[in-house]
């Protein structure tokens, strides 16, 4: 079976990053997208140090859809360089991965 995917990437609130999500699971490019809401992050941008309130987003996916995945997760993200990782997941639950891979379509 195919490995599963975990994506992480952050939005600016959880409005955005839950139409977001709806629009990737919609489109079957990831099953399921948890959002957790207020985390605070200090990163390096342009030469300065900022500091801002996130949320960050896990999606649940499969590693034959990353491509196209990431290329519609970028489409739709509000920020100019979006923070987007794939983690690959070293083992799944069989019942969890046939629920992932029965609720996303098909590479083409």
């Amino acid at each position: 079976m195919e490995r599963m995917l975990l994506v992480y990437t952050t939005f600016p609130d959880a409005p955005t990053a839950l139409s977001v999500g709806e629009a990737l699971v919609r489109a079957q490019l990831a099953a399921c997208v948890n959002v957790l809401p207020d985390m605070q992050s200090v990163y390096a941008w342009q030469g300065r140090i900022e500091r801002s309130t996130e949320v960050v987003a896990i999606l649940k996916s499969r590693e034959g859809l990353a491509g196209p995945l990431g290329a519609a997760l970028k489409e739709r993200h509000p920020y100019d360089t979006p923070i987007i990782l794939h983690l690959p997941v070293a083992e799944a639950d069989p019942d969890t991965a046939a629920w992932i891979v029965a609720e996303t379509s098909d590479p083409a």
